[in-house]
């Protein structure tokens, strides 16, 4: 299970006559990410910065952060550790800076895109992930109601059903919990039932507050 985005978020402040704009959202890949923050330089052509951090995990563990011509240390390092503070993964902020005349400072830009990160994370939606697999169940009519109602009641999904001979449902199980959910199927039918994989999907787990 890991922590990501569902929506992106934004913000905008303004220090000493410095514009900071930040975007948060969610990214899949390296290629995800670098799209995302070329569009970010794009929507502002002429700002002298664009700094930012990313983080993915799952199939492919990277992390990569950039200060983009900022005082090293100042921008790209400290929106990457709020990523990681958050505990954030498959995620991205870019921070896009005009400057207003006033120098900052090395502890003033810290804080700066600090703030312009977590303001981003804080407008965006946090949600749980897990991997998770669809099982197609059928059983008899008769078996249908019961079923339903013990799926409910133990937090498996139910995604989809059709009924012809007999019904067809099928039910999204987190990976973890696959084994399980097989033998609560065998057991609610007393056997009589037909169980087969489907195919692979991402479970939403919730929204945590984590801001």
């Amino acid at each position: 299970m890991s922590l990501t985005l569902s929506s992106a978020g934004n913000s905008k402040i303004e220090i000493k006559q410095s514009v900071f704009i930040g975007c948060a959202r969610r990214i899949a890949s390296p290629e995800d990410a670098s799209s995302f923050i070329a569009g970010q330089r794009a929507l502002y052509p002429d700002a002298r910065h664009s700094c930012y951090a990313w983080v993915l995990s799952g199939g492919i563990n990277m992390s990569k952060y950039s200060d983009d011509g900022e005082p090293s240390g100042t921008a790209g390092m400290p929106l990457l550790n709020i990523i990681q503070s958050k505990g954030l993964t498959d995620c991205a902020v870019v921070v896009t800076r005009y400057f207003g005349g006033i120098l900052l400072g090395k502890g003033g830009l810290v804080r700066a895109y600090t703030e312009a990160g977590v303001a981003a994370l804080a407008d965006s939606d946090p949600v749980e992930v897990a991997p998770g697999t669809v099982f197609t169940v059928r059983i008899g009519y008769s078996d249908y109601d019961k079923f339903i109602f013990e799926c409910a009641k133990r937090g498996y999904e139910s995604q989809d059903a059709r009924f012809g001979e007999m019904c067809e449902v099928d039910v999204l199980i987190e990976d973890r919990a696959c084994e399980d959910f097989c033998s609560f199927v065998t057991d609610i039918t007393s056997g009589r039932c037909e169980i087969s994989k489907g195919g692979v999907r991402e479970m939403i787990k919730g929204h945590p507050q984590i801001f």
